[in-house]
């Protein structure tokens, strides 16, 4: 049988050799050799995914470990995956392996930085792979606590104050999990006679629908808190400005996923009937976000703002999604999850890259850049177009199965709200394009940028693999539909099983 726990030994045994490393090269080697290999394990995990469900295993999760962790509360170190979470482990795993080939250029306390580094993508696998909800929580957790140190450590400008920012909301949306967590665990002796966090065993329950009125809301915007739900976003802007580039990488394309996450697996999958009745509040709720993120973005003059508040837009497309409560919708968030994970990793890893050579990212100081780093500048805008939709890249295929999955409700409000979101777009594009042509285009503002030099290797191999996965989704985005297609029809089906659309 597949041993699913290596996916967690891996990056911890990566974690301990860097402690033991002698010198800044050797954490560097050790630690990209660990991303590698892991890298590789979850394409071998896809693989073998593949194969069973080819070979017509209908099991919903597969490789499944169940291990007693502490019996007298039933808590359990329970894993497994299905399409959704490998396309999750495969993104942070892309992710990655680019910000430690990002961070290579790092000289100030290098063992500690790798060490923390290393040990948020343990929180994101452990996350996306329990199916024991006290032990989704607690790697949630895992990934919270080194992000206030890479930010408060190795960060710019407001560091201090931005760490602690970001760290004090996210804290308060686990707690508002917490709690969620713990009402649900002390009804589940309602329906079944004993106390328990597996989440299988929960969505197979009819919970009273006073209970999931109650839960829903903690559980939906405690998550949203992580994804940057308006209006709990403003730790993103100010986090992601001043986080090192890799952890800026980690926190957009990562943590920001494992909000969305959440929202679909625990929330709307355990508490489909409540889903139902906050479904006009969770389209609102993103609605807003996607055009006040757009509108917020076009007033930006710092390159990192304008990156942060756009993905303060574009997570608002995954909770649009799921708040459609359609199959073709939640195909969309998650496909808008992986799409918007890779992408603003690609456009932070862009930005760290611009700024580690002109010490700015003032828009205004910026210009003629593509005649002095012409690959830079080129990663810079393909990052822009994927951002704006542009065809051919993996945004277009998310939004428009978004799109589509949410004009197939065809409430009055629904549509309104689809409009909306969709003329959002137009505003994206303004300050995408106005964004790439100040900083690459026109006449060279600054002489000693003429000095600079091109992306080294490292970069070259992190933007490349990037930019892979984003025509990869954009070309074939069957590949990915055909992933997780199996797996949102389970969640629409148990949605569907407990209440009907009006």
């Amino acid at each position: 049988m597949f041993d699913l726990s290596i996916l967690l030994f891996i990056p911890l045994i990566t974690a301990i050799g860097v402690l033991f490393c002698k010198n800044n090269s050797q954490v560097k080697w050790v630690a990209l050799s660990g991303s590698t290999v892991q890298l590789l394990f979850c394409v071998e995990l896809l693989k073998i995914y593949w194969e069973q469900r080819t070979a017509g295993n209908t099991i919903q999760m597969l490789f499944q470990q169940r291990i007693s962790w502490f019996k007298p509360l039933n808590i359990e170190y329970y894993i497994g995956v299905d399409g959704i979470s490998i396309a999750m482990i495969l993104l942070t795993a892309f992710v990655v392996f680019a910000g430690i080939l990002i961070s290579w250029k790092i000289d100030k306390l290098t063992k500690e930085f790798f060490f923390l580094l290393i040990l948020l993508s343990v929180g994101a696998y452990g996350f996306f792979i329990s199916l024991d909800l006290f032990t989704m929580f607690f790697f949630l957790e895992v990934a919270v606590i080194p992000k206030f140190l890479l930010i408060g450590i190795w960060g710019s400008g407001k560091k201090e104050n931005s760490a602690m920012k970001l760290a004090l909301m996210l804290m308060g949306g686990s707690a508002l999990v917490l709690i969620g967590l713990l009402c649900l665990y002390f009804n589940t002796h309602t329906v079944t006679g004993q106390h328990t966090f597996d989440l299988l065993a929960i969505a197979n329950m009819h919970l009273p629908i006073e209970v999931q009125r109650f839960i829903f809301p903690l559980m939906f915007f405690g998550f949203g808190v992580f994804t940057a739900i308006f209006p709990f976003h403003t730790w993103a802007p100010d986090g992601h400005s001043s986080a090192p580039t890799a952890a800026s990488m980690f926190l957009a394309g990562i943590s920001m996923k494992l909000g969305g996450y959440g929202c679909l697996r625990v929330a709307a999958y355990l508490l489909p009937e409540a889903a139902h009745e906050y479904s006009w509040i969770i389209i609102l709720v993103s609605t807003i976000a996607i055009i006040y993120g757009a509108f917020a973005t076009l007033m930006q003059t710092d390159l990192k703002y304008i990156n942060a508040y756009s993905s303060v837009s574009h997570c608002g497309f995954v909770l649009f999604g799921i708040g459609m409560l359609n199959q073709t919708s939640i195909n969309g968030a998650v496909m808008q999850m992986v799409s918007h994970g890779v992408m603003t990793a690609l456009f932070f890893g862009a930005i760290g890259m611009i700024y580690e050579r002109t010490h700015t990212r003032m828009v205004a100081q910026l210009g003629g850049l593509l005649k002095v780093m012409p690959f830079i500048i080129t990663v810079f805008v393909i990052a822009g177009l994927c951002s704006l939709g542009l065809p051919g890249f993996s945004g277009f295929v998310a939004e428009m199965t978004v799109f589509m999955g949410a004009w197939q409700r065809p409430e009055t409000y629904n549509r309104i709200a689809t409009v909306l979101a969709c003329a959002s777009i137009v505003v994206t594009a303004v300050y995408i394009l106005r964004a790439v042509g100040a900083t690459g285009m026109g006449p060279i503002k600054n002489k000693e940028f003429l000095t600079f030099k091109d992306a080294t290797w490292t970069e070259r191999l992190a933007s490349i693999s990037l930019i892979s996965c984003l025509l990869l989704i954009g070309i074939a985005p069957f590949l990915l539909t055909n992933l997780i297609s199996p797996d949102t029809k389970i969640i629409m089906d148990n949605i569907a099983r407990t209440a009907i659309l009006k």
